[in-house]
């Protein structure tokens, strides 16, 4: 078994074999799928999610397993039970994997050890793995390919998870990476080339557009909404200078005229609510990858170079 705690830990013949695995899923359709295990899995989020939380719920369910949903709210860390007990708990319950989102960066060092799998739904602006796959799955359907494509990741880049785990993937791929937003919110550390927003959405095959991380800035943002929409944002000017072909993705929830146009969210450019579709063919992959190491989820019959 392993865990899933980012793509850096992954090879790229282990990424292609869950995308392939998605695929597979999708090919299968509905009628595919049939409850034949009676596996435990436990989603532990400590975050608002509606995307991340739903799609992995939907994805154990379509796999069968038996679902455990934890409330924070209702449950004993709020008398001060730590994560590791929370999960030692779930362990000894009888779950044989967690999926936990959780504000702290990083939370999943201190659950060394554990006798059972851990998925990470998102870990403060860390990593999110699971929304970096659905990503790379979706970009792969369009273009086939990563090698030699250009994508541009534009906005909070300094608190946003997915700028990360999106960067740092895209670039083992091949892909050149184009950074642009406020430079208050910049973040040095993210592998890529950063040019204002026009230069971005004028050279890139895919636009990805990042939420403004409110719940993780020390202070209130400094300019108005439309400010921001104009400033940094994807209006509708900017987007008639994308090339063709070329597509806008975000990792959701989208914040309609602030971060993007309200009609680009599902103009024939936008791949938003695709994402939010292959979000449960990925986590279904990564959940078989991650509980039964020898499931179809890693064999690949691509060459990774080539993905």
């Amino acid at each position: 078994m392993a865990n899933l705690f980012s793509l850096n830990d992954l090879t790229l013949t282990e990424i292609t074999g869950i995308l392939d695995r998605a695929e597979h899923i999708r090919e299968m359709g509905e009628s595919g799928w049939m409850p034949s295990n009676h596996t435990l899995v436990a989603n532990l989020f400590f975050e608002p999610s509606t995307r991340t939380r739903f799609s992995f719920e939907t994805a154990e369910k379509r796999l069968g397993y038996q679902i455990l949903n934890f409330s924070s709210q209702s449950s004993s860390t709020q008398k001060g039970e730590s994560l590791y007990d929370t999960v030692r708990t779930m362990e000894a319950i009888g779950a044989k994997a967690v999926v936990i989102r959780h504000k702290e960066e990083g939370f999943f060092r201190q659950l060394e050890g554990l006798d059972l799998q851990i998925l990470n739904a998102g870990d403060g602006a860390g990593n999110h793995p699971t929304q970096a796959l659905l990503d790379l799955l979706t970009i792969r359907q369009e273009f086939m390919m990563f090698r030699g494509l250009t994508v541009a990741i534009i906005g909070d880049l300094r608190y946003s998870r997915v700028a990360r785990s999106d960067s740092e993937i895209l670039t083992r791929l091949g892909c050149r990476v184009l950074l642009s937003g406020p430079e208050e919110w910049k973040n040095t550390d993210l592998p890529g080339k950063y040019v204002s927003v026009d230069e971005a959405v004028e050279a890139a095959d895919v636009v990805i557009m990042l939420r403004i991380q409110h719940e993780r800035h020390e202070q209130a943002m400094r300019m108005s909404r439309e400010a921001y929409h104009n400033r940094y944002g994807l209006t509708k000017k900017r987007a008639g200078q994308m090339k063709q072909g070329s597509i806008i993705m975000h990792p959701g929830p989208v914040n309609r005229g602030v971060e993007m146009d309200s009609e680009l969210v599902e103009s024939p450019q936008s791949r938003y609510f695709k994402q939010i579709h292959n979000g449960v063919l990925v986590r279904m992959a990564a959940l078989e990858w991650a509980i039964h190491p020898d499931s179809q989820a890693v064999h690949s019959s691509r060459v990774p170079e080539s993905i």
